[in-house]
C-alpha cells in the first residue's frame, strides 16, 4: 500500500483517555501524530483538544493508515486480550513489510511473545510496551517499559525519550530486553501497585480501629509522612482523596464507596508468574486475595452478624508512639514490597534470557508511574552499585533501613492481631522477611513428610544423593 499523505510520523488506535493523552503529548513535543477509534466521540474529542497542534483524528482506519509516513509506526492502546488480536487482523493487510507495530497496554506477556512470533514471519516489527502514569502521565510524562524488536525500539526511541517523564533531566524509558520483557516488567510493576496499594488501605484500617482516629486526622498523617522518606506517589494521592468532598456534601466521597474492590487481572497474573518462577512475593499474593475478598460482601456481612466484632478494640498506649511505630511499619513493608518485585524480576532475567537491568528498571520507575517513590533512589544505587545483587535485602544500606524499621513492624502486627483487626499484607510481609532471614527453615519436617506419604525421598545435611525412608515397619 502507498501512502497518499505523508503527513503523520506516529499512529495510535484506540484514543481513550490514555491514547488520547499520549499523542497530545507528543504533539506537545513538535512530532506530527494522527490516531484512530470506531468511536466517533473520541475521535472528536482529539480534533478538538489538538487545536493548533499537528494532531488529527481518523475515523475510517485506511484513511488512518494512508495518513501515516512510511515505513508506519503504530501504537495500540486497546484492552489486553481477544481485542487486541483483532485490532492486530484488521490492520496486518494494511500494513507493509518493515512496518512497526507497538502493543502499549497491559497485555499478558505470554500472548505477546505469541504476537512477536506471529508478526515478525509476516515482516512486521512488534514490541510491547507497558505504559504507566494513568491519565496525568500520559499527558504529562509516563514511565514507559519498552521490549522485543530493539531495531523498532531504536526508531521510536527519539518520539519515546521526548514525552517521557524526566528525573534529573533523564527520561523515563529505556530498552528492557528481548521478547515480552517490557510487558513482563509492567506486569511486575502493577504487582507491586497491588501490595503498596494493599498496605496502605491496611494503614488506613488500623488508623481507623485501632487507634480510633478520624478522616481529618488520617489524612493529616498521610500528608506529613508524604514529606518525608515514605513518600510516593499512592501516598501522596491518598492524602488528597482524604481531603476530597463531593460537592454539596459535608463529608469526604471516601466514606460514600462502597468497600468492593475491583480489578483488571495484572496482580494475578504477577501472583501466577511468579509461581512458575518459584519467587515468593505474598505481599503482592495476599493483595490480590484482599481485592477477592472484598467482593464478598454479602457473606461478609452474615459473617459479621455471627462473629461479634466487638472486640475491635482501641490499641493501647501512647498515641504519638504507636504512630511513629505504624510510619516505621508501613515503610517496612514497602521495602518489602519492591524487594519481592525486584527478586521475581531477577528470576525471569534467568529464566527467560530477558538480559534485565534491574538499575535501569528502577531509574525509569522513579518519575511518571504509579509505583514512583523516594525509595527508588534507593534500589537504583543498591543495583548500580552491584548488577549481580541476588536480592535486594542483601545491599547493606538497605538492611539498615529494614533493621531500623523492624521494632515499628513487630509492634503494629501484634496490636492489630490483639485488637482483632485484620493487616494480612503487613503480617505477609514480615513473615516474608522473618522466613528470608532463617538460616534454617523447618522444610526438612515438610520434606520428611512428602516422603512418608509419597517416598518422595529427601536430601541429607552433607551427604550426596537423595533418600528414601520406610517411616513405618511395614506390617
Amino acid at each position: 500500500m502507498s501512502a497518499t499523505t505523508d503527513k503523520y510520523a506516529f499512529g495510535m488506535i484506540g484514543l481513550g483517555v490514555m491514547g488520547r493523552s499520549l499523542l497530545l503529548n507528543m504533539a506537545d513535543h513538535g512530532f506530527a501524530v494522527a490516531g484512530h477509534d470506531k468511536d466517533a466521540g473520541k475521535v472528536s474529542s482529539l480534533n478538538e483538544e489538538a487545536g493548533d497542534r499537528k494532531a488529527k483524528g481518523f475515523g475510517d482506519v485506511k484513511e488512518f493508515i494512508l495518513s501515516l509516513t512510511t515505513p508506519r509506526a503504530i501504537m495500540m492502546l486497546v484492552p489486553a486480550g481477544k481485542i487486541v488480536d483483532a485490532v492486530i487482523e484488521e490492520l496486518t493487510p494494511l500494513l507493509d513489510k518493515g512496518d512497526i507495530l507497538i502493543d502499549g497496554g497491559n497485555s499478558h506477556f505470554t500472548d505477546t511473545n505469541r504476537r512477536v512470533e506471529e508478526l515478525e514471519a509476516i515482516g512486521l516489527h512488534f514490541f510491547g510496551m507497558g505504559v504507566s502514569g494513568g491519565e496525568e502521565g500520559a499527558r504529562k510524562g509516563p514511565s514507559m517499559m519498552p521490549g522485543g524488536d530493539k531495531q523498532a525500539y531504536n526508531v521510536m526511541k527519539p518520539i519515546f525519550e521526548a514525552i517521557a517523564a524526566k528525573v534529573d533531566g533523564v527520561p523515563c524509558v529505556t530498552y528492557i530486553g528481548p521478547g515480552a520483557s517490557g510487558h513482563f516488567v509492567k506486569m511486575v510493576h502493577n504487582g507491586i501497585e497491588y501490595g503498596i496499594m494493599q498496605l496502605l488501605a491496611e494503614t488506613y484500617e488500623i488508623m481507623k480501629k485501632g487507634l480510633k482516629l478520624d478522616n481529618d486526622a488520617i489524612g493529616k498523617i498521610f500528608a506529613e509522612w508524604n514529606e518525608g522518606r515514605l513518600q510516593s506517589f499512592l501516598l501522596d494521592i491518598t492524602k488528597d482523596i482524604f481531603k476530597f468532598k463531593a460537592p454539596g456534601t459535608d463529608h469526604l466521597l471516601l466514606d460514600d464507596i462502597k468497600d468492593e474492590a475491583r480489578a483488571k487481572g495484572t496482580g494475578k497474573w504477577t501472583s501466577q508468574s511468579a509461581m512458575d518462577l518459584q519467587a515468593p512475593i505474598p505481599t503482592v499474593d495476599t493483595a490480590v486475595s484482599m481485592r477477592d475478598m472484598s467482593k464478598y460482601k454479602a457473606l461478609r456481612t452474615q459473617a459479621a452478624a455471627i462473629y461479634s466484632t466487638a472486640d475491635h478494640q482501641a490499641i493501647e498506649g501512647n498515641a504519638e508512639e504507636l504512630i511513629a511505630a505504624l510510619e516505621q511499619a508501613f515503610y517496612f513493608t514497602m521495602i518489602i514490597s519492591y524487594a519481592q518485585g525486584m527478586h521475581m524480576l531477577s528470576n525471569a532475567s534467568t529464566e527467560y534470557k530477558y538480559e534485565f537491568k534491574l538499575d535501569e528498571i528502577a531509574k525509569i520507575w522513579r518519575g511518571g508511574c504509579i509505583i514512583r517513590s523516594k525509595f527508588l533512589e534507593n534500589i537504583y544505587g543498591a543495583y548500580g552499585k552491584d548488577q549481580s545483587l541476588a536480592h535486594l535485602l542483601l545491599d547493606g544500606d538497605v538492611a539498615a533501613l529494614v533493621e531500623g524499621t523492624l521494632p515499628g513492624i513487630r509492634k503494629v502486627v501484634a496490636s492489630a492481631v490483639n485488637a482483632g483487626i485484620a493487616m494480612p499484607a503487613y503480617a505477609a510481609s514480615l513473615g516474608y522477611f522473618d522466613a528470608f532471614r532463617s538460616e534454617r527453615m523447618p522444610s526438612n519436617l515438610t520434606q520428611a513428610q512428602r516422603d512418608y506419604f509419597g517416598a518422595h525421598t529427601y536430601e541429607l545435611i552433607g551427604k550426596e544423593g537423595t533418600f528414601h525412608t520406610q517411616w513405618v515397619p511395614k506390617s
